[in-house]
């Protein structure tokens, strides 16, 4: 399999699309397309997707969906896992440059919107990469009831019986074992 870059991939021309009417509306699908995530993220399957650009008052509108896994470590106990990931897109894009005069738009009117390029392209890519790199769990679980490893030996809980001796106490706190709460004292 012969690696495709990524950029220009997703790279749309949009000038006719600008030329239109708005409410005009082109589709586009994209299979197989890799991405570099970062230092601390990694796909584990390639991106597939489908939008649909929209031409606007302003701009393009674009909506659609992505399917990729991510490649990630379960949190508890360490293991390799695969998170599957669908992700909804939904994104405004303005031109950098006006359609009707050719001149520059000012970038800093907006600054968080997404902005085509000079030659009137929507670069996906940034927003792909954006909305995976979000979707990435906190603390990613193989399961939910993953016990995790064990605090003494560092072995998975659920690789086996974890019966360890009981480690010597200091004996400075051996006065705290006949320690007992009394419940009703607390509440009282």
């Amino acid at each position: 399999m012969t690696a495709v870059s990524a950029s220009s991939e997703l790279t749309y021309p949009l000038a006719a699309l600008l030329a239109e009417p708005a409410g005009s509306r082109r589709d586009y699908a994209f299979e197989g397309i890799q991405l570099d995530l970062g230092d601390d993220l990694a796909l584990a399957r390639p991106v597939d997707g489908r939008i649909r650009i929209s031409r606007t008052n302003r701009g393009v509108f674009v909506r659609g969906s992505i399917e990729t896994a991510l490649a990630l470590e379960c949190s508890r106990c360490l293991r390799p896992i695969e998170l599957p990931l669908t992700l909804a897109l939904s994104e405004e894009a303005l031109p950098a440059i006006d359609i009707a005069t050719g001149k520059p738009l000012d970038p800093e009117v907006e600054p968080e919107i997404v902005r085509l390029t000079d030659h009137h392209e929507l670069q996906l890519e940034p927003i792909v990469r954006e909305a995976i790199q979000l979707a990435e769990p906190i603390a990613p679980l193989c399961r939910p009831d993953c016990p995790g490893l064990c605090s003494v030996c560092g072995e998975r809980l659920d690789d086996g019986p974890h019966d360890h001796d009981e480690a010597p106490l200091d004996p400075r706190l051996e006065a705290l074992r006949a320690f007992r709460v009394d419940a009703d004292a607390e509440t009282g």
